[in-house]
């Protein structure tokens, strides 16, 4: 993994994008790195929430163009399917991840920040798809996260122009969430993440799981994922423990993440929520072999 490092601090997990001498370009040994990196992330369950950064004066300032300025438009997809697999792998993944932009993001780099949970930027940050410019479109997933992100006028301005934008511009259209000074960002994060890992872990992950499917998707499919993510918090300790303190008005020392029943298949009517009766038994379907057999996995470790 030369090109991606990885160092924990306690329940924080800190991923480097680490060729600065290239400003952390992608190529394919650094997107099997980050690949690599991500499932050794995800089977660590002392980590609880990943920041992403970068070594130098770069994040990640694009794609490699001394590796794809000779591309067949064969290899040219192969290269763009690969990278839009690691990326959509972070926007999944299921613990928080935090993009810390130090630097330079421009193209690959911007959509590596957007397949990121939460973005925090130094004011020295750069934002940009420059693709059109260079006589091609983005490819790891910019016309597809941008537009949901920003807008799409703003997308359309910024991918069509090719213009660079700062950390300021960034905040002002939704980009980013914060901008600090340079000597600040990796503090803020740290805090950020600290304050995500103090919660109900459980919790925190059907929560993003559920943002994250309700983006792809109707407002009342969408709610019976809420629906079925809401339920899997019963099977905690976390939930009896956090809402009985909140009516005797104490507090949580620490959440346990502990199970305290098996989270059965949640097979239940959901006409409720959703009108068309083939999507909700799919909607159920899934979420019986993915995130509740996730939460369960993870609740059944924290009780050995």
């Amino acid at each position: 993994m030369a090109f991606v490092d990885f160092e924990q601090r306690g329940p924080i997990g800190v991923i480097t994008m680490n060729r600065p001498e290239a400003l952390n370009a992608l190529n394919d040994q650094v997107l099997k790195d980050l690949d690599a990196v991500l499932d050794a992330a995800e089977a660590n369950d002392e980590v609880l929430v990943l920041i992403l950064t970068g070594a130098g004066r770069s994040y990640v300032a694009g794609a490699d163009i001394g590796q794809m300025k000779d591309f067949t438009p064969v290899q040219a997809k192969q290269f763009g399917m690969y990278g839009n697999s690691v990326f959509l792998k972070l926007e999944n993944f299921p613990k928080p991840v935090i993009a810390a932009v130090n630097g330079f993001a421009l193209g690959g780099g911007c959509e590596l920040s957007m397949a990121c949970d939460i973005r925090l930027a130094s004011e020295k940050a750069k934002f940009g798809q420059p693709e059109v410019g260079l006589g091609i479109t983005p490819g790891f997933g910019g016309t597809q996260r941008l537009a949901r992100i920003v807008g799409v006028s703003n997308a359309m301005e910024l991918i069509l122009t090719a213009k660079n934008i700062n950390a300021q511009q960034a905040k002002e259209i939704g980009l980013v969430s914060h901008v600090y000074p340079p000597e600040e960002l990796m503090d803020k994060a740290m805090e950020l993440a600290q304050a995500i890992a103090a919660n109900a872990q459980v919790a925190v992950r059907q929560s993003k799981a559920a943002i994250r499917r309700g983006q792809q998707t109707d407002m009342y499919t969408g709610a019976a994922y809420e629906a079925e993510a809401f339920a899997v918090c019963f099977a905690t300790e976390d939930q009896k423990v956090a809402l009985t303190a909140l009516v005797n008005k104490q507090t949580v020392a620490a959440f346990k993440n502990r199970l305290i029943q098996s989270p059965k298949p949640l097979f239940r009517r959901l006409g409720a929520f959703c009108p068309h009766p083939a999507r909700c038994l799919w909607i159920t379907f899934f979420f019986q072999y993915s995130t509740i057999r996730e939460a369960a996995l993870f609740l059944s470790k924290q009780a050995r």
